[in-house]
């Protein structure tokens, strides 16, 4: 079988907090945007009967209170979805009333090891006070993660990671793995599991992703993964990718593959399972291959991105 991570980044959005808006607006357009954030993405979880892993940022608690963040927490886990630790260092120099002029560096690849140790140390206990299980799995914002981020992991006990993204490398995903490595590897005492890849056209990587993806791609992705045998699927979403950028309405196409891919799995669930990083044994080490081009598939996706961005990406 081939056991499939449905990942959703869950934070709020450094842009709304650049516009200046205020908690709850800030908090609403980050995790409920427009009625299909976190809650709407819950239902559909359940009425498919899958599993996600929620990676919950909680370094706006720095600014805002742990509040938010438990009752946040306390939704997914009820849902019965897991809960694991996400982080966007630049909040820590943040404050809460300058819209976004304060902050801290904004790359986890920008700190040493000791001070990327300390970060998410100091996430950990953040996410664990809000209401969380103590995390096993980690994965850095903007998947800015290096070899020191593993080792960082290590010692604090986390299980896995899951940064390596080749469509972001050299930048800001740095960790010493070829950009096509999408099979879990075990490094520096973790297991990294990398997010999905497939080649949109000859030697460009592009990540398995909601807004990144065709239905179409989606499906072939599936069917490759599952035909190829592969040890692990790694699909990327965020708490507000189902909305336009503002947060103000749907993006409707966005959500038609949202609901396109959960039919999908919902359908392989024999095969190719959801699974929660907590009940995850995974096989290392396996040669699997990214999905190679297809210019039909990348066209039609291109009209998609197009309508996408013109139509639904105007705010309401």
């Amino acid at each position: 079988m081939t056991p499939v991570f449905l990942t959703v980044d869950t934070e709020i959005a450094w842009r709304h907090h650049a516009a200046g808006l205020e908690m709850p607006t800030l908090f609403e357009r980050s995790i409920e945007p427009a009625g299909v954030g976190i809650g709407y993405q819950l239902r559909q979880l359940a009425r498919y009967g899958l599993k996600a892993c929620f990676f919950v940022d909680p370094m706006p608690a720095l600014l805002f209170g742990l509040e938010p963040f438990r009752r946040l927490i306390g939704t997914i886990r009820e849902a019965g979805q897991e809960v694991q630790l996400h982080l966007h260092p630049n909040w820590t120099g943040a404050r809460a009333d300058d819209q976004g002029r304060s902050h801290a560096r904004f790359e986890m690849v920008e700190y040493t090891e000791e001070d990327q140790e300390a970060l998410i140390s100091g996430a950990r206990d953040l996410l664990v006070a809000a209401g969380a299980e103590a995390p096993v799995a980690y994965r850095s914002g903007s998947y800015a993660a290096n070899d020191a981020t593993l080792r960082a992991l290590h010692r604090l006990g986390l299980k896995y990671d899951s940064s390596h993204n080749g469509a972001e490398h050299p930048w800001p995903s740095l960790i010493d793995l070829p950009v096509r490595q999408i099979a879990p590897v075990a490094r520096h005492g973790v297991i990294e599991v990398p997010v999905t890849v497939i080649e949109d056209r000859p030697g460009s990587l592009r990540n398995f992703q909601i807004c990144a993806l065709s239905s179409g791609e989606m499906q072939a992705a599936l069917e490759h993964a599952a035909e190829q045998d592969h040890a692990a699927v790694t699909i990327v979403s965020h708490s507000f990718e189902l909305a336009n950028r503002s947060g103000t309405r749907p993006n409707s196409v966005h959500v038609r593959r949202f609901e396109a891919l959960c039919t999908m799995l919902a359908e392989r669930m024999g095969s190719m399972p959801t699974m929660h990083f907590a009940d995850a044994d995974l096989r290392l080490d396996s040669p699997d291959v990214p999905l190679g081009p297809s210019p039909l598939r990348s066209s039609w996706r291109q009209a998609e991105q197009l309508w996408s961005n013109v139509i639904e990406e105007r705010a309401a």
